[in-house]
């Protein structure tokens, strides 16, 4: 156990929605070239608006303006439920009340007021397209969502500890769901990979230390990790770029000790050079990598009770990234917002909203009731 924490798919789903289709490569043949057939401004609807609209994203992509995975989202809200719902319809013909249509939708199927103010974000967008092109001459006036900003499922340490103990009891033992296929069944998981691996243990362990995003999991590779041995013992991980954030991460303490049992277990694989993967270096396809990892700690926390937070929030492998931050600010002694979001690749305004908002002050009494030294 962390002494230092106790002591003080084939189809990827991108993130707030949860029946996204099934992302597609950069080179696939997704979309038409341009418009086949000039219409006029009264013919032109939101479907061809859309598909202009992504053609432009696409650009910007190229240009490395915007991550293809921004890219992937847009496409698929749109697909999900801006078009099945608007695509026939003359963008000249889009107002308040059609717009409300879609608003409608969304909480129909469950969404939280953040996505769906990023659904009129992006409907916003698609009708700018026609101001642009010259198919409209402005965009009416769209409904506002009131955000309530709710705060992330993190685990305290005894949910950590006991995700810990259930993942290692776990690990080797086949899944649930390997017993109800019969033979010639298919699933998305080869039969060989439906068993816990044992690497998840050590992924609970490294994300709660680390302060990673999931998506980090499946591209973090040896090559981008340094031990630092001097006054402080750490991992210095220069990953990839995400959410416009380049700059390497410091890990804590133990986060070390789990890099270097992993790294023992990889080097009896043959898996250890600086190009291979941490975590499932076996899996080429790093998607579906990084949605058998989600797959399998779904049902570490079905095992153990977790699956939802105190305030009802559903838990998924992005918990423990709050939960890394969450215990930053109870046990950081003296540790300011801006380094602790400037570590995680975030902002202190994200940080304010999302995990400050669950502290109380009883849970910072000692330095509620502290005092500062007398001078000499």
């Amino acid at each position: 156990m962390d002494t230092f924490v106790t002591s003080m798919l084939k189809r990827a789903i991108a993130a707030n929605d949860s029946d996204f289709r099934g992302r597609v490569q950069p080179e696939s043949p997704l979309l038409p070239i341009r418009l086949t057939t000039r219409k006029s401004s009264s013919d032109v609807s939101v479907r061809d608006l859309a598909v202009q609209l992504l053609h432009a994203e696409r650009a910007r992509v190229q240009r490395g303006e915007i991550a293809w995975g921004s890219w992937q989202v847009m496409d698929n809200r749109l697909n999900g439920h801006v078009l099945p719902l608007l695509g026939d319809i003359p963008a000249a013909n889009v107002d308040a009340m059609a717009a409300q249509a879609l608003v409608d939708r969304l909480g129909a199927h469950g969404f939280s007021s953040t996505t769906i103010a990023q659904y009129m974000v992006l409907l916003r967008k698609v009708l700018m397209q026609g101001v642009l092109s010259g198919a409209l001459s402005g965009v009416p006036r769209l409904p506002k969502i009131r955000i309530r900003s709710q705060p992330r499922g993190s685990f305290n340490v005894a949910e950590y500890r006991q995700l810990v103990c259930t993942a290692r009891a776990l690990v080797g033992q086949p899944h649930p769901i390997l017993a109800t296929l019969r033979q010639g069944d298919r699933f998305w998981i080869a039969r060989e990979l439906l068993h816990m691996p044992a690497e998840l243990p050590w992924l609970i362990r490294w994300m709660v230390n680390t302060f990673v995003r999931p998506s980090d999991i499946k591209s973090v590779r040896h090559r981008h990790i340094d031990i630092v041995r001097g006054k402080h013992l750490y991992l210095r991980m220069r990953l990839p770029e995400t959410k416009r954030h380049s700059q390497p991460m410091v890990s804590l303490r133990p986060a070390v000790h789990v890099y270097e049992a992993l790294l023992a277990h990889r080097r009896l694989e043959g898996l250890a050079d600086p190009d291979d993967y941490l975590f499932l270096p076996r899996v080429k396809d790093r998607n579906q990598a990084l949605a058998v990892l989600n797959f399998f700690f779904k049902w570490v926390l079905q095992t153990s009770g977790l699956e939802t937070g105190p305030l009802g929030q559903k838990r998924t492998l992005y918990c423990l990234r709050h939960t890394a931050i969450t215990l930053r600010l109870l046990y950081g002694q003296g540790i300011d917002m801006l380094t602790l979001a400037r570590n995680a690749r975030t902002s202190v305004n994200m940080i304010e909203r999302f995990y400050a908002s669950t502290l109380s002050g009883e849970m910072n009494v000692d330095l509620l009731q502290s005092r500062r030294g007398r001078k000499g």
